[in-house]
Formats: C-alpha cells, structure tokens, sequence
C-alpha cells in the first residue's frame, strides 16, 4: 500500500507540473483557506492557449493520441503563421509521437522547434528530448518497421548525441552527452574513437569533476589499440604521455591506486617487445649491425623489461656481449658507434 501510495502521489505531482507549465501563461491559481487549490483565471475555450492546455492534460492522463490529434490539426491551421504557440505545438506533438512510440518520426517536430525556433522556450526542451531518444539508440533500442523494433539505430543515436553537444555547448545536457558518447565507442571497442570522445571531453569541459575518469579511459583506449609488436605503436606513446600528465595532475590519488604505475610498467613492456620484433625481422633478413643496433637500443631504453633480458640473451649468444667473469652479469653493450668513439680516444692520446 505505500508502494502505491508513493507511486500515486509522485505520478500527481508530475500530472500537475506539465499542467502548470503549459498553462502558467493564461492560467491562475489562488490557495484557499482550505488548503486547496482553485483556478481563478482558465484561458477561454476554443482558444490556443486551451488547446495547448488540453493537449497538455490529454499528455498527463496518457491520452498521448487524443493530444497528437487536436494539435495536429492546429498545426495544420497554423503552421504557416506567425503564431507564438508554433514552437510549443510541435513540441507537444513530437511529445504526444514518442509516448506512442514513433520516437523517430517525433525528431522532425523536436527539430523544426530547434532550427526555426532557437530562441524559444522549448528549444532547450526539445534538444533534451532528442538526447532522450539518442541515449536509448545507442543503447538498444531499435527503430519501428511496419509496427516492429527491426532496424537498428545505432548511428542515428550516435548523430542525435554529437547534435547534443553542438547545440548547448558548455552546459551540463553537454557534458553528459559527451560522457555518454565516449563511454559507448568504449563499450562497443571502438577504441580509437573512444580515446577521441575522451581527449575532446577533457578539452571542453577540463573543471569537470569526470575528467580524471576520463583520462584513465583514454589512457585504457590508447593502450587497448595496440594489438602487438608488428602493429601501430603510436597509441603507446600517447598513452605514456597521458600518464606522466595524470601523476602530474592528481597525484595523490595515483599514489593511492598504483594503477599508472602498473600502466607504465605494461606500456614499458609493449614498446619493448615491438624494438625485440624489429631486431628479430634484421635478423632474418642478416642485417646484423642493424640487428645489433636495435637490441643494444632496447636495452638502454627499456632495462627493467622481459624483452631487454631476452634481448641480452640473443647478443651473449652472438658474441655481441660479454659476460663479466667477477659478476656473471654481462658488459654493457657496444655498439660500432661506440667502438668507433675509444678508437678515435685511443689515436689521440
């Protein structure tokens, strides 16, 4: 019985919101010493200001058709007018659309209030009504065929989305849309467009209190890109730069967490591993000074990695490196550069 109590007085509450903005321009209420409300002042029937009343109440009672249809036929009468309530009629039909579930078709009236009407009240209504729709698109939700959810929408959600941010730049609507946009490209691994989304959300909105969020997920889709050794390593790069500026940014926190630092050590590792595969392509193709070249540069570059050990290994068995007798450890690498170098030291002195 609460449940039903809550869920009744809630739905009331929301039944007399819609009302009262739609009318609050020609309606008004006085509070009696009873405690109730009564309306002292109703725009005159027939008028445009009761069909948008009605229109509105039809909408609160769930008479989504009934509303459609009296301001369809307004629009029909007026749409080439000046009238002040055009921008409100199409946003109360596109409104009346949707809870019919023709989200779709209800994008041409949220649209004609936000092309030809920028300056009206329900421009920003209209905006957050076609985020509305985006958010479900790219969630799921699929477009009607012949009375059935059969097409998919995906890239029309993606659109409504980016529309979002293009229209109320700055604001909180924007904020959320493009949040939401680079949490999808993550979500469906659209990697590249992801770090994208993220980089462009930290630019726009950098006092944010999501943008530390937002780094470490570009960081991730940097790092996700990278599919291997003989692939496209320019992800790593940025994923390293991004994790220097985020140690700098919020340290405490990557004290706290640790995670950049097990990021730098796996970004370490990769970049790494693709120097070990290029030396293992010279040698196939007996470039041994090239070979030779590219491990004594891992090596140096990346010492505390799998790839270095193994890169040492290689070298010691082609009498590129020396073992310390005292230590067991090996020399440090020379390269012909270097050899060059004592030679030149030796003549002179």
């Amino acid at each position: 019985m609460m449940i039903r109590t809550i869920s009744t007085i809630l739905a009331t509450s929301i039944t007399l919101f819609v009302s009262t903005q739609a009318i609050a321009q020609s309606s008004e209420f006085e509070l009696e010493d009873s405690g109730e409300w009564e309306q002292t002042k109703a725009p005159e029937p027939g008028s445009d200001a009761a069909i948008m009343a009605d229109a509105t109440r039809y909408l609160a009672e769930g008479r989504a058709d009934k509303a459609q249809s009296i301001i369809a036929k307004w629009l029909e009468a007026n749409k080439r007018s000046r009238n002040d309530y055009i921008p409100q009629a199409y946003y109360l039909h596109g409104l009346a659309r949707v809870e019919r579930g023709n989200e779709y078709k209800s994008l041409f009236d949220f649209e004609t209030v936000i092309r030809d009407y920028p300056s009206s009240p329900y421009f920003l209504k209209a905006v957050e009504e076609e985020y509305k729709i985006g958010y479900n698109y790219i969630h799921g939700l699929k477009r009607k065929f012949l009375w059935f959810r059969t097409e998919g929408a995906r890239s029309t959600g993606e659109e409504l989305i980016i529309r979002t941010q293009e229209r109320v730049p700055g604001s909180q609507l924007a904020e959320d849309a493009a949040m939401e946009l680079a949490a999808h490209y993550y979500r469906r691994r659209e990697l590249k467009l992801a770090a994208e989304m993220y980089s462009i959300f930290r630019q726009n909105f950098p006092k944010s209190a999501r943008v530390r969020e937002a780094m470490l997920r570009e960081i991730e889709s940097n790092i996700a890109r990278f599919k291997g050794p003989r692939y496209d390593g320019s992800g790593l790069v940025d994923a390293k730069l991004l994790i220097e500026q985020y140690q700098t940014q919020f340290p405490g926190e990557s004290i706290r967490s640790g995670i950049t630092d097990g990021l730098d050590a796996w970004i370490d590792e990769s970049a790494a591993q693709q120097v070990l595969d290029t030396a293992r392509w010279y040698l196939k193709v007996r470039d041994e000074t090239s070979a030779k070249f590219v491990l004594v540069r891992l090596i140096r570059r990346h010492p505390a990695t799998d790839a270095a050990d193994e890169a040492i290994g290689m070298m010691i068995d082609r009498d590129w490196l020396i073992l310390n007798d005292e230590s067991n450890e090996p020399d440090a690498p020379v390269t012909d550069h270097d050899q060059a170098e004592s030679d030149t030291q030796e003549s002179e002195s």
